[in-house]
């Protein structure tokens, strides 16, 4: 695999009996937290195509699939989630609009097509090569990139290097990160500018928990007829990005 451990010891961790819970709650409760704020950031995305990278269930596709976009893609390292998420998809009559593939997304970018909104969540701070993840997402996002992170705290760390040590101990190949917030804003300015920025005081629901930011990045515009980039017009935001 491409920068990450082995597909096994994601399973570990993110196996069926989380599959099963994720599934149960969503149908309780719908989406909540920094989830509900990356559906909500999408804004209008009728007609257009989901890539929804570390999806697990795929609770966020399904929002957007019943706000008007056409089709999805999910892309899970974990195989676990497969059951759970094909469930959902027969419940709410959306098995032929959803794609759903295994692997990683790193080393399957190659073979995975463009789509109008890419979202990330949960997923920057459970890889271990951040920059080419983000830089890989936003250049398969048309018009959109939504992703979330853990924000640059004290706390955080401590609890990150707390959760790494009981994974050591546990023989587990698992590890989850908090990369620097300049590097992944600087990996997705190299292919798109913040035009949406915010940020939700929600956990992230990723070890450790945390409140984590959200974002909104629109890629940059295609010149299609030299196939280079133009740099879109920047817009100022109300407040920095992220904003805690």
């Amino acid at each position: 695999m491409a920068g990450c451990c082995a597909p096994t010891e994601y399973r570990k961790l993110f196996n069926r009996r989380v599959a099963e819970k994720d599934a149960q709650r969503y149908r309780t409760r719908g989406l909540t937290g920094t989830a509900r704020a990356l559906a909500d950031l999408a804004g209008d995305v009728t007609g257009e195509s989901i890539l929804d990278v570390g999806g697990g269930i795929g609770a966020i596709e399904l929002e957007l699939l019943a706000a008007g976009a056409e089709r999805a893609t999910n892309v899970e390292i974990s195989g676990a989630y497969e059951a759970a998420a094909e469930t959902l998809l027969t419940e709410r009559g959306l098995a032929h609009r959803v794609e759903r593939r295994v692997g990683d997304f790193v080393a399957d970018a190659p073979t995975i097509e463009i789509h109008d909104v890419v979202v990330m969540h949960r997923v920057v701070c459970c890889y271990p090569d951040a920059d080419t993840l983000v830089g890989d997402a936003a250049d398969h996002a048309r018009r959109l990139l939504l992703l979330t992170y853990p924000q640059e705290r004290v706390l955080i760390r401590v609890g990150v290097r707390v959760v790494n040590f009981f994974l050591r101990v546990s023989r587990c190949g698992f590890r989850t990160y908090a990369h620097p917030v300049e590097r992944i804003h600087a990996q997705a300015a190299a292919t798109g500018s913040c035009s949406n920025p915010g940020a939700a005081k929600a956990s992230s629901g990723s070890p450790p928990r945390s409140r984590a930011a959200s974002a909104a990045l629109r890629p940059r515009r295609r010149d299609c007829s030299s196939g280079r980039r133009r740099s879109p017009t920047r817009r100022r935001s109300r407040f920095p990005w992220p904003r805690a």
